[in-house]
């Protein structure tokens, strides 16, 4: 299939991460002319320097833990040593396999790959440019059709002296040592789960952040419960603080915060969000349009202010989340190339921070659906089974958030461990509107924390009324 024989391609996609292959393999398959452009690394943020390295991390922190605690089972374990350069070079083989899976799917499915930067020099032209990554990349100028912008988004930092002293979510995942004093500002996603997977491989952690509690956005109660586990996690947590400056002292760093505290560290890490990737895209010549946040303007449709030109994933900085950049791109492949549109709940996208424990969302916190009427709101606490016996300070926390009005369970929330393996399925009950009283009749699986969400009957209390 061809919209246009004039043009080199139907669908030139400039991004290969998660959405932007999604949308190049679905629109393949429909039979239109694809071609994908990436500068740095195929399959994108995720694969290379989020995700999946990340929790690759996360589970090499978690060793320590389950040494200490199998002693409470009888168990006369002792601790080891960790290797840093071991994890590193384990994680890199991991993800030049998920590398070379990307380009066999997109060869596989008749994608022409194209490596290199890509600019705009009209709405319907792109030439591309060798990269430090790529030096013998030849230079191509390609005509389409239509074209994806899937540029995905790139670490935001600080504007303070010595912010280029600290490295971001990009560097840390090729530190050649292990940093034994690690200071990381900020507690979003990011910088909650290096802050747990430093501190499970041995170093002493602060944590600077200019909320009373981490993880803004999230459920207040989770929150609070979070703020818990950070210090029983062993993170010195500096709240309701800022830094002002980073210098040098000798082989480590000194970080100054705005109430004056200093804390020197051999690694300071910014965890200080994200913004869309769109320097060097000259999208100008493309008349596509920026909105106040730097991002790519986008309709419900993922079209930009031109014609012919979409966006989709975390350059339009709407849901960042992997999962949800992949649904963007099939349902815009279906939609341009197959004339349907695919449904997906993106209202009850779940999500999950990977400290240790986990915590996991879905739906509603508490303050957002009283702005909607009254809620139901069901808490519950408990120490885990499994610490019975270990004797470790842990406590999960569930919460189911309902709409009083219909009765439908229109938010769930759970810091514990397996937290978002469980979210997964509540997902589904909360995408699916099912009410309290379809989970008052399910019957649970004993022993697991599972069963609680279907046996929590007592309501905790009344919000909004």
């Amino acid at each position: 299939m061809s919209d246009n024989a004039a043009y080199d391609v139907d669908l030139l996609v400039i991004g290969a991460g998660s959405g932007g292959v999604r949308c190049a393999r679905i629109a393949a398959g429909h039979g239109a002319r694809v071609a994908i452009v990436e500068a740095r690394h195929w399959g994108g943020t995720c694969v290379n320097l989020g995700c999946v390295p990340k929790k690759l991390m996360v589970q090499a922190s978690e060793y320590p833990d389950y040494v200490a605690d199998s002693h409470g089972f009888g168990w006369d374990t002792q601790p080891g040593r960790h290797d840093w350069k071991t994890l590193i070079a384990a994680k890199d083989r991991e993800i030049e396999r998920l590398n070379g899976i990307y380009v066999s799917m997109l060869e596989k499915s008749g994608v022409r790959l194209i490596t290199g930067f890509a600019r705009f020099e009209d709405a319907h032209t792109v030439v591309t440019e060798p990269t430090p990554l790529s030096p013998d990349a030849k230079p191509e100028r390609i005509t389409a059709a239509r074209i994806v912008v899937a540029t995905g988004s790139t670490p935001t930092k600080l504007d303070i002296e010595g912010a280029d002293l600290a490295i971001t979510s990009d560097e840390v995942f090729h530190l050649v040592e292990m940093p034994r004093r690690v200071c990381i500002v900020g507690s979003g996603y990011i910088g909650v789960e290096f802050a747990g997977i430093f501190a499970g491989l041995g170093a002493e952690v602060d944590l600077v952040y200019r909320q009373p509690l981490p993880l803004r956005g999230f459920d207040e109660d989770l929150r609070s419960a979070l703020h818990m586990a950070i210090d029983q996690r062993g993170v010195r947590q500096h709240v309701k603080a800022s830094p002002t400056s980073i210098r040098r002292n000798g082989d480590a760093f000194v970080v100054t915060l705005d109430s004056g505290v200093e804390i020197e560290a051999d690694c300071v890490m910014l965890a200080t969000g994200r913004h869309p990737k769109t320097n060097g895209l000259a999208l100008e010549k493309a008349g596509v349009r920026l909105d106040d946040g730097g991002r790519v303007a986008v309709d419900a449709a993922s079209q930009t202010s031109t014609p012919d030109i979409y966006a989709i994933g975390d350059v339009t900085n709407r849901i960042n989340l992997t999962p949800v950049a992949i649904a963007e791109g099939h349902i815009l492949a279906d939609y341009l190339f197959a004339g349907h549109e695919r449904e997906w709940a993106f209202d009850t996208t779940p999500k999950a921070v990977f400290f240790t424990p986990p915590l996991a969302s879905v739906g509603l916190t508490e303050d957002e659906a009283t702005e909607r009427g009254p809620a139901d709101i069901y808490v519950s606490s408990f120490r885990p089974m499994r610490h019975t016996l270990s004797g470790r300070e842990s406590r999960t926390l569930m919460k189911l958030v309902v709409d009083q009005a219909s009765q439908k369970v229109v938010g769930a929330h759970m810091l514990g461990e397996d937290a978002p393996e469980l979210m997964q399925g509540l997902a589904i009950a909360v995408t699916a509107g099912l009410r309290k009283a379809d989970f008052d009749r399910t019957i649970g699986i004993h022993p697991t924390s599972g069963e609680e969400f279907v046996t929590m009957r007592s309501r905790t209390r009344v919000a909004g009324a």
